[in-house]
């Protein structure tokens, strides 16, 4: 086995003691416009808050249709306090109406498609794509931007150059896992400002860039 083939097995071991990722939960919804829908409301939001707001917002709409049903302001306290909760109700709102109108109410299954949403960017096209249909993306937030960077695996500035980085890099079989498995890592162990290097399993296979200060 290679250094990212080991990298995932230890991954996939140690994630198991921690919570897994809402967005990665409401996927087994089998349900792609719930993914789509639970990415938009996490951006720069914490999993607890858009857990709690994903399962408030289905409660009411589950689908394209029943969330045109609702108004702005419905969805606004309804997903409240997620980070920009007004700009994001009013792209949801929008969301749905072009999934009508364009698309017959189905969530695009190709991340060109998905890019024609307004406020849908590659790292939501990507998740729709992987966690809502099983299909190859490499969906790439902060969190598998700093890691795959402290890795080594990838010396890149931005998370879009990241994915290209890793689509020429990451082997094939790992696409579908990756995301999960950097978010949850990097939610618990491998934080921004001083990870816990100490307890960390794959520590001989970082380079620990950019790492300043460790526990």
């Amino acid at each position: 086995m290679d250094k990212i083939d080991d990298i995932v097995a230890i991954l996939k071991r140690e994630n198991k003691k921690y919570i897994v990722p809402i967005v990665t939960i409401v996927s087994m919804t089998k349900s792609p416009f719930m993914v789509l829908i639970s990415c938009l409301l996490s951006l720069r939001t914490k999993d607890k808050v858009t857990a709690e707001a994903s399962n408030r917002l289905f409660k009411l709409a589950d689908n394209p249709e029943k969330m045109l049903g609702l108004s702005i302001k419905n969805i606004e306290k309804t997903i409240y306090p997620v980070g920009f909760y007004k700009t994001k109700s009013k792209r949801i709102k929008e969301i749905c109406r072009a999934l009508l109108d364009d698309y017959g109410g189905v969530v695009p299954d190709e991340i060109d498609e998905l890019l024609k949403l307004n406020g849908v960017g590659r790292k939501t096209a990507n998740l729709t794509v992987t966690l809502g249909y099983g299909k190859l993306g490499i969906c790439v937030d902060t969190h598998v931007h700093r890691i795959s960077n402290r890795l080594g695996l990838v010396k890149t500035k931005t998370p879009e150059q990241t994915e290209f980085a890793l689509r020429k890099k990451l082997p094939k079989k790992h696409w579908l896992i990756y995301n999960d498995l950097l978010v949850t890592y990097g939610q618990n162990l491998c934080v921004p400002i001083s990870p816990w290097c100490s307890k960390c399993k794959i520590f001989k296979y970082c380079k620990r860039v950019g790492v300043e200060r460790f526990r």
